[in-house]
This record gives structure tokens, C-alpha cells and sequence, in this order.
């Protein structure tokens, strides 16, 4: 049988990304999934986006990846979120067309050199002398590969729950990998824990009065997802419109007292489920249960493609039995007459904890074994892809014989999840928030090719044509900087007259401005213009965060020894000694992201780093 670099186990947001990366670098690449049908399946809310995440689907575009460019052919509606805060916490989201997602990233797979895809189950390794050496199926087929991405999705082990009823099942329509779980603690020693989530219902709109809904329009944007122009974008499937309403609405009184009455059947509050969901987006009847202060909680309806008749219940996550979900859903404002075409369910699933993983995503313990997604205790498509991405261009550079790379925390949101998922311990689904990046006015949603698209030239995962676009860009931005800097208009400079310039103004065709920078009247121009006023408005603050980034640098080029004796370290508390040795943290930048250890304790790994470096 064909011999592979590259297996990717999976073909969820995170295993297309994987696959994709890896045969940018050239990597003879087989990607495995339970159903060819399913790729990129959006099982949950039909959207890509949104506060942190839209960052990240920026982040993976200029790394080369396909998620922005399918979710800008997909979408059905398009809106940049927190419009009324400044432009560093700006986010774009798409909601999409779910069909359309699906076809298009299968269609840019097939279309990928260096790509094949594969149905079949992966049930465990082949292992030679303590190394792995590629995969079996239930086939009984052997595909040997030179490193190996385990992108399984919610798959391993799944328990699907409706109330106190349950079944196996990686997602609905989808089956559970029980035999991989095993090999992965069995053949692989592999610590496993047990995590949750959940889905709300889906509704069919023929059985929605919409009058009385406040509607939420999609935003008539010049902005796509994707920096690239068309001429850059391989072929994909496009959704039929780009302008389709979600619509606002609130739960009341009455379906707060349906689910206090039903409790009891609840996997989650009955002991059923063991494994922890995630806070930052709990189920409906843990709204209820832990907020109860709120009379009501706002709830979207979105829909699921141009061409389906199905909406999805956002907010409404539950895993009660499907009676009572009846219920429920009929207390709502426009829907006392609705259908539910899908039932709400919990999910539980196994995954690895991440101490277990470096930042390349690499295991600790099997040196050509990476893995990306939920089985490292993430949740989100966007999380997932952007792992997907790294530990797809680390599984290749290991097949070729070099080093791991990843950006750091200082260059983009996925640094920032790489870096928590090593030093954090993850005893819920992990998601991103724009609030966890210390530098996030640096790390914007409209500058992630300026901060990231040399370096993916560099790795070999962006092709030489989008680098060029992307230095046509920088060199022209540059150019009008200098020239704003050190042009005066009167007293003052045309820089500092940018900053009375709300960010988001259109770009002006004539008059003073026009006349002065002298843009092109096309979406390059726009750009420059666009990231003129956000640069104008932040300068100071910029300045004041490259300091800070400056001296985390030199904690992150400070390397520990991976078999540094930290119980040598005399003056580190218990706490600090035993976390370190579990994680063992690669610098003394990341040594000081660890939970409970103190900048005291930095200090003193600090002294004695220096120590050993001068004796040597």
C-alpha cells in the first residue's frame, strides 16, 4: 500500500487545515475520515466568526489556509461585530451556508496536490522499535506515514445524550471511535480525560411566525475574510445569496419553568454525564440554573443555508429529552407553533490533556505524533482549524527532517491558544476570547497578514504568488506611513491628522486626502487607507505594547533544559515545583504562564539558569 509523510486522522475544521498545510510543504499526505460526505462539517452553529475567532480565520488566511476563503464563498451574511469598540476588538463573522461550506471545502481538498482522502475508521498504530510508524483500519489495511495528526473531533468515545437516553455517536449521523480511544491509552500510554458540550435545536421556518422578531440584517461590507483576491482563490462552491436575516429573540418566564420542572431529566444535573462543558457557552437549563437573577435570556434564530428550510436555535444548547425540548421551544416568542426538525443533545467525548503536548502540538511523549482540535480540550471550528494548521506544517517539517515552528503569542491569537494550551491546565473546553491576548492592539483582525504572512513564507506554507500580493501591499503601506510621518501640513503632520479620522471611514476619492496619498481606487487602496487610521489612532499605545512584547522576548529566548531537576531549585514552593514538572515548560516566558507559579519563583529559575550557563 501506498506509503504516506503525512496521516491526518479526521476531517473536521481541524483535519482540512492539517492536510491542507502539510501538502503545502510538499508532503505526500493521506487525510482519513469516517464519511467523505461529512468533511468540514459545521454539526454545530452554521457560522465562522466572531469576537477572537474572526482574528483567528484572519490569522489562518494569511498562513496560507482555506477557512477564510471558504467562509467568504459560503456566506450568507456577513457582519463585523463590536463596530461600537475600537478596531482592535473587531471581529468578522459569516454566517454560512452549511451545504456550501461543506462542498466547497471538499472541493478544495480534491482539487489540492499531494492529497488523498480516504474513508475508513482508524482503530490503533503500528509501532516499530518504539516509534510510530502509521495507522490501522478496520479494514485491517496498514498506511504507514512518517508522522501521524489525530484530528478526531468529539468522536473519541462519544456519548450522545437526549435527557436520561443515550447512545454512541461522534456527533449526530456520526459514528463514535471507541478502538482508536483505546490504542491511544492502550498502544500509546496516553493520559485521557472526559469533556462535554452540546448543540441547540433546529427549527423548520415554514413553522416560525417572524413578525413579531426583531431582525438582524446582514451589514452591506466592502470586507471579505479573505485577504487574497479572486485571481488567488482556487474554485470553490458559492451560496446562492449573501444578504439572508438571523433574527433576535428572548426566552421567558414560562420556558425558565419548564426546564426547572424537568430537571430531573437531565444527564447533566441526574450524575449521567461526568464530563465538564464548557462555562463560556453552557446549555439552556444551565442558564437557567446558575443565572437565576436573569427573567430572560436572548436567543438568535440563523439559518442553515440559502437553500434549506432549517434555522438553528443559537443560545438554546440543551440536553433534555426531546418532550420536554417541545416545550421549551413553544414557550418562545414566535415559535408557539414550531417544529423542531433536529433535537438538542450533549455530547461526551474523550480527549488528551494538553500537558501532555508542546506549542507545536507535537506529543511530548512520541515525538512524531501531533494532534490539533477538540481531542486537546478546545472547542470552536476556528480553534480547531487554526491548530489543525500548525500541527499539519509540523507533521510535515518532521517528515522532512526539521524542526517544529509556531508563531508566538506576541505575533497572533493562535499563539496565544498554542501557548494556554501548553501551560494551562484545561479542565473545561478551551475557547478564545480577545481578552486572553495581553497584546490584543497589536494583534487586530485586519493586520494578521502583516504579522504573519512572512513568516508562513518562510515555514514554505504560503505559495510564492500570495507572498507577492502581500509585499505589493506592505511596500505600498510602508511608503504611505513614511510619507505621512514625515509630511506637515501646517503644524502638524499628516500622521497626526489621520487621528481625527474615525477608523471605518470610506476611503476618500477626492478632496484633500485623495489628493495627498493618492491610493488606487480599488481594494488594495482601500486597505492601505483603512490601516492608516488604525495605525494614526493606536500609535501611542503601539509604541507603549512593542516594549512590553520586547521584554517578554527576552523571558521567551531564555530556554530550560527539557531535563531540568527543578527540585534543585531551592526556595520553589511545592506548588510551583509540581506544576513545572508536569509541564515542563519549554522557556521562562512560558515557565511564568503557569497557573500558580509566581514571578518570585521565575526570578529564582532565572538565577539559576544563569548559574548553569556561566559554569559551562
Amino acid at each position: 500500500m501506498k506509503e504516506y509523510d503525512v496521516i491526518v486522522v479526521g476531517a473536521g475544521h481541524a483535519g482540512c487545515e492539517a492536510a491542507l498545510a502539510a501538502a503545502r510543504l510538499g508532503a505526500q499526505t493521506a487525510l482519513i475520515t469516517f464519511n467523505m460526505d461529512h468533511i468540514a462539517q459545521m454539526s454545530c452553529n452554521p457560522a465562522i466568526g466572531g469576537i477572537a475567532k474572526g482574528q483567528v480565520v484572519r490569522e489562518i488566511d494569511a498562513l496560507g489556509g482555506a477557512m477564510g476563503i471558504v467562509s467568504e464563498a459560503a456566506a450568507i451574511q456577513f457582519r463585523m461585530l463590536n463596530r461600537t469598540k475600537g478596531p482592535a476588538v473587531w471581529s468578522p463573522r459569516a454566517q454560512c451556508d452549511k451545504a456550501v461550506y461543506r462542498s466547497g471545502m471538499k472541493l478544495y481538498l480534491e482539487n489540492a496536490r499531494n492529497i488523498d482522502i480516504l474513508q475508513a475508521e482508524v482503530t490503533g498504530f503500528i509501532l516499530e522499535n518504539n516509534k510510530i510508524c502509521g495507522v490501522t483500519t478496520q479494514f485491517q489495511d496498514q498506511i504507514r506515514a512518517k508522522a501521524v495528526v489525530l484530528t478526531t473531533g468529539t468522536s473519541l468515545n462519544g456519548t450522545l445524550h437526549y435527557g436520561l437516553m443515550n447512545f454512541p455517536g461522534g456527533r449526530a449521523g456520526d459514528q463514535a471511535s471507541c478502538q482508536l480511544s483505546d490504542a491511544l491509552s492502550g498502544q500509546l500510554g496516553l493520559e485521557i480525560g472526559r469533556l462535554k458540550t452540546g448543540t441547540p435545536p433546529r427549527i423548520l421556518d415554514k413553522t416560525i411566525d417572524f413578525s413579531g422578531l426583531q431582525l438582524q440584517p446582514s451589514e452591506p461590507e466592502n470586507e471579505e475574510f479573505s485577504f487574497w483576491d479572486m485571481s488567488l482563490r482556487p474554485a470553490v462552491v458559492n451560496a446562492n445569496r449573501r444578504d439572508l436575516p438571523c433574527y433576535m429573540l428572548h426566552s421567558t418566564d414560562e420556558t425558565a419553568a419548564v426546564v426547572r420542572a424537568n430537571l430531573d431529566k437531565s444527564p447533566m444535573y441526574s450524575g449521567v454525564i461526568k464530563g465538564i462543558g464548557t462555562r463560556y457557552c453552557p446549555s439552556f437549563e444551565d442558564k437557567v440554573v446558575r443565572f437565576p437573577q436573569h427573567p430572560y435570556h436572548l436567543l438568535f434564530l440563523e439559518p442553515e443555508g440559502a437553500d434549506t428550510g432549517e434555522y438553528y436555535l443559537n443560545g438554546f444548547s440543551s440536553s433534555l429529552p426531546p418532550e420536554v425540548q417541545k416545550q421549551m421551544v413553544r414557550t418562545l416568542p414566535g415559535l408557539q407553533n414550531a417544529v423542531i426538525s433536529r433535537y438538542a443533545y450533549a455530547i461526551e467525548y474523550d480527549f488528551i490533556p494538553p500537558h501532555q503536548t508542546e506549542r507545536s502540538l507535537r506529543n511530548k511523549r512520541w515525538e512524531n505524533l501531533f494532534t490539533a482540535g477538540q481531542i486537546n480540550g478546545t472547542s470552536g471550528y476556528e480553534e480547531a482549524a487554526g491548530q489543525g494548521l500548525i500541527a499539519g506544517m509540523n507533521a510535515a517539517r518532521y517528515a522532512a527532517g526539521k524542526a517544529p515552528v509556531f508563531p508566538g503569542r506576541d505575533k497572533s491569537y493562535i499563539g496565544v491558544m498554542l501557548d494556554d494550551l501548553s501551560t494551562k491546565e484545561i479542565v473545561e473546553p478551551y475557547r478564545l476570547f480577545t481578552s486572553r491576548a495581553e497584546y490584543r492592539l497589536t494583534l487586530r483582525q485586519e493586520n494578521a497578514d502583516l504579522r504573519l504572512c512572512r513568516s508562513a513564507y518562510e515555514w514554505g506554507i504560503l505559495p510564492e504568488e500570495k507572498f507577492r500580493r502581500f509585499c505589493e501591499y506592505e511596500n505600498l503601506l510602508n511608503a504611505k506611513l513614511d510619507f505621512c510621518r514625515n509630511t506637515k501640513n501646517g503644524k502638524n503632520t499628516l500622521f497626526a491628522m489621520l487621528r481625527d479620522i474615525a477608523p471605518g471611514t470610506p476611503c476618500p476619492r477626492n478632496g484633500f486626502w485623495a489628493e495627498k496619498l493618492a491610493l488606487p481606487d480599488d481594494r488594495l487602496g482601500r486597505r492601505v487607507w483603512q490601516e492608516l487610521l488604525v495605525e494614526a489612532k493606536y500609535d501611542g499605545y503601539l509604541q507603549r505594547e512593542s516594549v512590553e512584547i520586547n521584554r517578554l522576548k527576552k523571558l521567551e529566548e531564555t530556554a530550560i533544559p527539557e531535563n531540568f531537576d527543578y527540585s534543585a531549585v531551592r526556595g520553589l514552593c511545592n506548588e510551583s515545583r509540581q506544576k513545572l514538572e508536569k509541564i515542563r515548560p519549554a522557556t521562562l516566558g512560558q515557565a511564568g504562564r503557569i497557573d500558580g507559579v509566581t514571578p518570585a519563583d521565575v526570578a529564582l529559575l532565572q538565577v539559576v539558569l544563569k548559574k548553569q550557563e556561566n559554569s559551562r
